[in-house]
């Protein structure tokens, strides 16, 4: 064992890079964390990922706060391995590194069709009305009719930011670009499609329950699209969650006629699977269409060969996140993971990595919620700690000063990159819910009044400034960074 404590790097500060630094701390080895992150705010898709107007989910942000306030473990943010700093000087510098880079795009579809200009990633979106500091500050919400392919929490995300009325999100978070441009949406009816039955989507019950909830906007199911065979029979009987799940669809589905008169709808479709973007003679998307399709016994399902076209402008994909490749370690382009074993990352040749990790979606994949996060994190830190104490983790110097926070913080300072801490954090945070504060009462459509607790910042450099204590910037939304917007959105830069 190293006579000074062992160096850890933790690569990402959402919730899998949290938990996996807190277990590490709690390890009883000596051990000194960074944690890095290459936005300046941390918490990941937290933050940058859940609909404004869930606040019940954000609370899962007061856990993560009292982890990192705690001090043990020291935030670095607004560095960006690959960019500010590589792989390898990471090695150089810490004794072992954890990924917990998460997944940040979609994942694709394909289907004919969906290159067209008004196909959406739905994690673009996401990142759009999120407030993202790397995506373009407008969005096109000129569709009346629009389709959600999909059936998950981001999905019926996407379909209720999109069927909400704009003055019910103006007491959310969301910074003032996005405000302007949800004033002006056009969509009246947003259709979900799923090609499987009731007893395989994967909404949560309480998700789908909210979905009825808001002012002016009816939730539609059709009555047909409830089909069970022995496969969905067992899903059923396996899991409460699931039956609950069913029971809310069904009471979507039993509504009185007399009794949907809102002006905004949300439709529910399954047993649909997505065949094509059709498009006009232009290019633009003027309908979906769909193939029915019916279960085969054991709860998966085959095509009918019956087709429906559904007139929409505008289609958005929420069939899952993937993860992009971290520049300088190896990547399974297939599974859109870290190659790893228990994570322990793998190279090219099958055999881990010495002191290279991965924790989270990076690891295993957009599934399962915080409960599979922190088992995953367990078990990596556990193989972490039983590397550490067989004595196989060292940094790659043999210049015990060139090791841990302070060498790195002086080589990015060198570099001019404007790192934030967790006390830069918390200055835009306070800032943050000033803005929310100043903004004053918002009426809402029920005619109440409410206040916001926050307003985003969106600039990367406003929040830089902020969490620096330096000038702030007038404009705190301002154009993105054009070298660190995705190549696949950076058609919307304005100009």
């Amino acid at each position: 064992m190293n006579a000074r404590p062992l160096s850890v790097a933790v690569i990402g500060a959402g919730p899998a890079g949290i938990y996996a630094s807190d277990i590490l701390s709690k390890s009883g080895l000596d051990v000194s964390i960074d944690l890095f992150e290459r936005l300046p705010a941390p918490y990941g898709l937290v933050r940058y990922g859940v609909a404004p107007d869930h606040p019940r989910i954000k609370q899962i942000i007061v856990a993560l706060y009292k982890i990192l306030q705690r001090g043990d473990i020291r935030l670095i943010g607004n560095v960006e391995v690959g960019r500010d700093v590589s792989v390898a000087e990471l090695r150089e510098h810490y004794d072992a590194l954890v990924f917990s880079t998460g997944a940040d795009t979609d994942a694709p579809l394909d289907i004919p069709g969906v290159d067209a200009p008004e196909c959406y990633g739905g994690a673009d979106f996401v990142s759009w009305y999120d407030g993202h500091p790397d995506h373009p500050r407008t969005w096109d919400l000129s569709a009346k009719e629009v389709a959600v392919i999909g059936v998950g929490n981001v999905g019926l995300d996407i379909a209720r930011i999109l069927a909400k009325h704009a003055e019910d999100l103006m007491v959310t978070e969301v910074p003032a670009n996005v405000a302007e441009i949800l004033r002006t949406n056009q969509a009246t009816d947003v259709h979900v499609f799923g090609r499987r039955g009731p007893a395989q989507v994967k909404f949560t019950p309480l998700e789908l329950r909210e979905l009825g909830k808001q002012p002016d906007v009816n939730v539609l199911v059709d009555e047909e699209d409830f089909e069970y065979d022995e496969g969905s029979q067992a899903a059923l009987a396996a899991s409460n969650q699931q039956r609950q799940v069913v029971k809310a669809l069904e009471g979507y589905a039993m509504a009185e006629p007399e009794d949907l008169t809102a002006s905004h709808r949300i439709h529910i479709h399954l047993f649909s699977a997505p065949h094509e973007v059709l498009t006009d003679e232009d290019g633009h998307v003027r309908a979906l269409r769909t193939e029915r399709t019916r279960l085969t016994g054991d709860g998966t399902v085959t095509g009918t060969g019956v087709y429906r076209d559904w007139p929409v402008q505008a289609v958005y994909r929420a069939v899952g996140y993937a993860s992009t490749p971290v520049k300088g370690l190896p990547f399974d382009s297939e599974n859109h993971v870290l190659p790893n074993a228990g994570g322990r990352v793998l190279g090219e040749d099958g055999e881990p990595i010495t002191g290279v990790y991965a924790t989270g979606w990076v690891r295993r994949g957009p599934v399962g919620l915080i409960g599979s996060t922190k088992s995953d994190a367990q078990e990596t830190i556990t193989n972490l700690v039983a590397d550490a104490q067989a004595g196989l983790l060292h940094a790659d110097t043999d210049d015990a000063s060139q090791v841990g926070h302070d060498a790195v913080t002086v080589l990015l300072t060198r570099r001019g990159v404007p790192f934030t801490t967790w006390q830069g954090w918390e200055l835009l945070d306070a800032y943050e819910r000033q803005l929310g504060q100043d903004y004053g009462e918002v009426v809402v459509t029920s005619g109440q009044s409410r206040g916001r607790e926050r307003v985003k910042v969106v600039s990367r450099e406003a929040m830089t400034a902020i969490s620096r204590s330096q000038e702030v910037p007038e404009d705190l939304i301002a154009a993105p960074e054009v070298d660190r917007v995705p190549d696949r959105v950076a058609h919307r830069l304005e100009g």
